[in-house]
């Protein structure tokens, strides 16, 4: 199993995982054209995609989810409230598949296991997945404004993490957002810190993981090399091995 991303941040969000011939589009907050584009710098083509699945409704996640989805008739899988949220089913419904979700319910995707979980965010239904191939797991946790339990739960003993690292806390407070924005964004169903990350990190058994990739980061208000280095003092590790996924070229493919 591997994974890659196609862009990470506020202006848009892609996440692929693949196993065999099973391809996997997680979000698509670009357009269509240029999602291709992305897709083609990994040497993927749309026509390769099994299928896209839907974390929540913000459009830098959904953006490109319909177009996409019709010109490729690619199925859709996500939970009702997303679908609900901004009429996504109906958009695509009549041209693909769609299929509504529990976010407590695991599934499959041809040769790919999934499961759910739900997260606390400003989203009707939102929910990040865990990714397995019977042998190895990859657990993405973005978009997510504190942890919980059963998060913690969910991604332990995973081999890669695709984990958020937003926002360093000082830069938010000192940014130029309008403080009820900074609020949301800070607030417990907004996004991670990067302390937020690292807590979370120490929380999990991480004694399998071989992949750390930070992801989602402001462009105002954090850094790479912030939330590399409060990621590796969890882990014992040089920052640069912790990967970033960054907004203009995502992150390249990576085995789990």
């Amino acid at each position: 199993m591997r994974f890659a991303s196609l862009g990470s941040g506020s202006r848009g969000n892609a996440t692929l995982v693949q196993q065999g011939d099973t391809c996997l589009l997680i979000d698509c907050g670009f357009s269509a054209r240029e999602t291709e584009h992305r897709l083609a710098r990994l040497e993927l083509s749309p026509e390769q995609l099994t299928a896209v699945l839907v974390t929540h409704e913000h459009g830098d996640h959904i953006n490109g989810v319909g177009p996409l989805a019709r010109k490729y008739r690619l199925p859709v899988w996500a939970t009702g409230g997303t679908f609900s949220a901004n009429r996504l089913g109906d958009g695509v419904r009549g041209k693909t598949q769609v299929h509504r979700i529990c976010s407590h319910s695991a599934f499959a995707i041809d040769d790919i296991e999934i499961q759910p979980f739900p997260v606390p965010h400003d989203a009707r239904e939102p929910c990040q997945f865990v990714f397995g191939n019977g042998d190895k797991r990859l657990g993405l946790l973005t978009d997510v404004g504190s942890r919980t339990p059963h998060i913690k739960a969910q991604l332990s003993g995973c081999e890669a993490l695709i984990l958020e690292c937003n926002h360093d806390r000082e830069m938010l407070a000192n940014g130029e957002y309008p403080v009820s924005l900074k609020r949301r964004v800070a607030g417990d169903h907004g996004h991670l810190s990067n302390r937020q990350a690292a807590d979370i990190l120490r929380d999990l058994d991480s004694s399998k993981l071989t992949q750390l990739v930070a992801a989602h980061l402001s462009e105002k208000h954090n850094t790479p090399t912030l939330a590399q280095t409060t990621l590796a003092e969890v882990m014992g590790c040089d920052a640069d091995w912790v990967a970033v996924a960054d907004q203009q070229t995502g992150l390249d493919w990576r085995d789990v």
